[in-house]
């Protein structure tokens, strides 16, 4: 009889030990002490900063990667040649272009072109950057070529071209106006981007045209 109660006294103390351990275990699993486990985002989401064990979030390159500034020189000597470039195209079309509206086009292009390069020149000036007044070998091949051609094979390459030339101008006028440096230069892209983006809308309007009256 003693040993049965005995027995019946340590059954009792180990059941009651066990209960407040159990209480600890979460449902579903995990470490005694938190909570229940559980994705850290829905399916499909992104996870937030620290999900990837840094203050990146998943999928984004980190800020360190992008520089917080660009060299305002050479985007002063990029801008004189893109701009010695479409007053080149400017006259060329003006002259060549078998559509009226494409004449038009040059010739606003060109009076827009120089009146920008002016501005550019006195920008320089004061910031004693020293810009080119010619065209590199690589752009004066281009105009060599589109100043060959003739009719609508002229007016398909200079299109061409001019929407590529202004792509370039409004990211970098852009780009400059958002992380230069210098405040002069930085007013020149910032007045000079909205007439930009102007002629490229143009160009791409008029090319969408000549193709539509094609039949293209």
């Amino acid at each position: 009889m003693r040993r049965l109660a005995l027995l019946s006294l340590v059954s009792a103390g180990a059941f009651l030990c066990l209960v407040p351990l159990r209480a600890q275990i979460p449902r579903g699993g995990g470490t005694p002490g938190q909570g229940p486990t559980t994705p850290s985002t829905f399916p499909g989401q992104t996870p937030g900063p620290g999900a990837n064990g840094s203050n990146t979030p998943v999928g984004t390159r980190a800020p360190e990667n992008f520089p917080s500034k660009i060299d305002d020189r050479q985007f002063t000597r990029d801008a004189a040649i893109a701009g010695l470039s479409n007053v080149e195209l400017g006259k060329l079309a003006a002259e060549k272009a078998s559509s009226e509206d494409i004449r038009q086009f040059g010739k606003q292009l060109l009076d827009d072109q120089t009146k920008t390069n002016d501005r550019l020149k006195q920008v320089a000036n004061q910031q004693n950057i020293a810009i080119p007044d010619a065209l590199d070998s690589k752009h004066q091949s281009v105009i060599d070529k589109i100043a060959k051609l003739s009719g609508p094979e002229f007016d398909k390459a200079f299109l061409k071209q001019q929407i590529k030339e202004q792509e370039a101008q409004v990211w970098d006028f852009s780009d400059e106006a958002q992380r230069g440096t210098d405040p002069n230069v930085k007013t020149f892209a910032a007045g000079g981007l909205p007439k930009l983006q102007q002629q490229l809308e143009a160009a791409k309007n008029l090319n969408k045209s000549t193709k539509k009256a094609k039949g293209q």
